[in-house]
């Protein structure tokens, strides 16, 4: 039987493998630039962790795993005749693979609330699980990029956050919309229309209007059982246009009878005028439209797009008030992102941005013509490596051809040969496989032709 992967799931290769790697370091570092501390937690939590935080969909989302040995010992015949998989899976399961990095998160805060210093900074970079269907662009394994700043209020975080998106994006050289929204300008909305009970249905309705247009956008709030004297009101709110200011000020005005949404305006206003006032290589967007997991949000709403490529946001993330309540620890506010590393991948693919020397990790490659020029290429190769360069040598003394095509194939851009002439001079024929040029050089000349390259 010819060997599978499970469906959702992929293998990277040494090439894909380079330029993840790219996009993970590059954002690894501009969080440890802005002051963010890594964290891990393990793949797997207890079910009591995860349950019930994601809503009835994600709990059916969830990979539980079978509890080690007998897992049916114990079980109630009568149940599992009854195949009533939500009774069954608390007798035969206690542990499941992490949905996401904020659940994990909150639990890792209330455990370990002694010994934090708030307010607490934190990156995580890991993999999480979904039992989606897999389809283009949704797998059931993928990486999230997370960082989130716990135990303060202040719009100092939104600011910085936007300024550590603006960073890694103009290191990825992706050009990027950074979309802005506040959760009280919602609210405040929906208390306008005389509908704040409405408030999560006019939210999912317009956070559609990209995809399906006003009309649309209209006839499902409609459907969703709101007065069309309420839509005709949304509406015109929806089409504010102009510059930022000019658009922070029309909310205002059709606003001013709505304390929340007033007091969502000001915060929106403070965080642009803070990112401006830096100097923002990305475009700033105030989209009454976007709401992102509305439920989840109480303030400030992040969206990023990429300008360049028809894709959805590769980035997200806002504002929350109570993170860890559902651990018994009320009241602590926080703000984070997450990067969607995967589609920071495509859209580094689809514009071909990745660094040329990225894709291939072997900087030289010493060829073997037999034992003693081996070790003498090997203490060349060993001089190399400690200048930083990465090389190898062919372990085989095979035919030149088939060694020149190892290194062709790889991409390697120089290849050293180490013979009986070269040998009796201390020196290696370094050849750019580039250009076909040719030199004879000392280890020390070599390593600056081809830092000198780099």
């Amino acid at each position: 039987m010819k060997p599978s992967i499970p469906k959702g799931t992929r293998d990277f290769g040494p090439v894909e493998m380079a330029r993840r790697n790219y996009i993970f370091s590059t954002i690894r570092q501009v969080f440890a630039l802005f002051g963010y501390s890594q964290i891990e937690t393990p793949a797997m939590e207890n079910l009591s962790t995860l349950m019930g935080k994601y809503g009835e969909e994600g709990d059916k989302l969830l990979f539980k795993i079978l509890n080690s040995g007998d897992f049916l010992r114990g079980v109630d015949p009568a149940m599992l005749a009854d195949a009533d998989s939500v009774k069954l899976i608390s007798k035969i399961s206690e542990k499941g693979l992490r949905y996401d990095l904020t659940v994990p998160f909150a639990r890792f805060v209330v455990q370990h609330r002694n010994e934090l210093q708030m307010p607490f900074k934190r990156f995580q970079i890991q993999p999480v699980w979904r039992a989606d269907r897999p389809q283009k662009g949704r797998y059931r394994e993928f990486y999230q990029c997370d960082a989130d700043v716990v135990g303060s209020d202040s719009l100092i975080n939104e600011i910085e956050l936007i300024q550590l998106i603006d960073e890694v994006f103009a290191r990825l050289r992706i050009a990027t919309i950074i979309k802005l929204n506040n959760r009280k300008v919602l609210s405040g909305i929906a208390e306008l229309v005389g509908a704040p009970e409405k408030l999560i249905d006019i939210t999912v309705a317009i956070d559609k209007i990209d995809k399906i247009g006003i009309e649309k956008v209209s006839e499902e709030l409609l459907e969703r059982g709101l007065s069309q004297e309420a839509i005709s009101a949304i509406r015109p709110i929806l089409e504010i246009s102009g510059s930022t200011e000019e658009r922070l000020a029309k909310l205002e005005e059709v606003l001013s009878g709505s304390e929340t949404g007033l007091l969502g305006v000001k915060e929106l206003r403070e965080v642009v005028t803070g990112i401006e006032s830096l100097g923002m290589r990305a475009s700033v967007e105030i989209d009454v439209s976007l709401a992102r997991g509305l439920n989840y949000y109480t303030g400030t709403i992040i969206e990023v797009k990429a300008r360049d490529v028809a894709i959805g946001s590769i980035t997200g993330g806002g504002r929350y008030d109570n993170l860890t309540g559902v651990f018994g620890m009320p009241g602590l506010s926080g703000v984070g992102i997450s990067f969607g590393a995967d589609r920071i991948y495509d859209v580094l693919n689809a514009l071909d941005l990745y660094p040329a020397d990225d894709a291939f990790a072997t900087r030289v490659m010493f060829v073997n013509f037999g034992p003693a020029e081996a070790a003498a290429s090997m203490k060349m190769l060993k001089a190399l490596r400690e200048a930083g360069i990465s090389g190898e040598i062919y372990p085989d003394s095979a035919k030149m051809k088939k060694q020149m095509g190892r290194a062709d194939a790889l991409g390697i851009p120089f290849v050293a040969i180490v013979g009986e002439t070269e040998m009796a001079q201390g020196k290696m024929t370094l050849k750019n496989m580039h250009t076909g040029e040719q030199s004879l050089l000392t280890p020390s000349e070599a390593i600056a032709a081809i830092l000198g390259h780099s």
